[in-house]
């Protein structure tokens, strides 16, 4: 795709201009591609545009992780507003829009996760958000728990792990969306139903 010449936007917009150029030559060329020189290339604009938005390489592929994980919760607390209050709706929303997400963007993801393997700030930041996943999930299934909440925080810690692998199971072909989320469901249940 040729680059086009980019008009001038305001400083989130052309953020955001950004991310959506990043997550594209993500999928289309992989991580090892996405440096900021060919971001900037791409999007129309100079490198100092793009190396002002994210400073680094490796703070673009942050700011695309937060991205994705901002996505998904917003995506959660929509599909919870309002939900039924039964654990099996509530399961079954938790691990839909997991698998949603999963099949939406699991792949840059990984991508994404394998390029800042062992660097300090993608391991502060995805600890920060599974800390808010666990928090978020902690919070739609307290009201079902008949255990202490030290007791349901390590097992939404453990939901969010089990979530995670089942994720990397439908990336990889192994099962399908229907089976992966009515599995993750189950999970969800049998953790919290004591």
């Amino acid at each position: 795709m040729a680059p086009t010449k980019s008009r001038k936007l305001a400083k989130p917009e052309r953020r955001a201009q950004l991310i959506e150029t990043a997550k594209e030559i993500l999928r289309e060329c992989g991580a090892d591609a996405l440096t900021l020189g060919h971001l900037a290339e791409r999007a129309g604009v100079s490198k100092p545009i793009a190396y002002e938005h994210f400073g680094t390489r490796e703070g673009l592929l942050i700011a695309l992780s937060q991205e994705i994980e901002d996505r998904h919760t917003t995506k959660l607390q929509a599909a919870l507003t309002g939900a039924p209050k039964e654990l099996d709706a509530v399961a079954d929303i938790i691990s839909s829009v997991y698998i949603d997400c999963a099949v939406d963007s699991g792949e840059e993801w990984q991508a994404i996760s394998g390029a800042l393997r062992g660097n300090a700030d993608m391991i502060a930041t995805q600890q920060q958000q599974a800390d808010d996943y666990v928090a978020a999930i902690q919070a739609a299934l307290g009201p079902f728990a008949k255990i202490p909440a030290d007791d349901l925080r390590l097992r939404c810690t453990g939901i969010a792990g089990a979530a995670e692998a089942i994720g990397r199971e439908l990336i990889r072909g192994r099962t399908n969306e229907t089976a992966a989320s009515a599995n993750l469901a189950a999970l969800i249940v049998d953790s919290v139903d004591v």
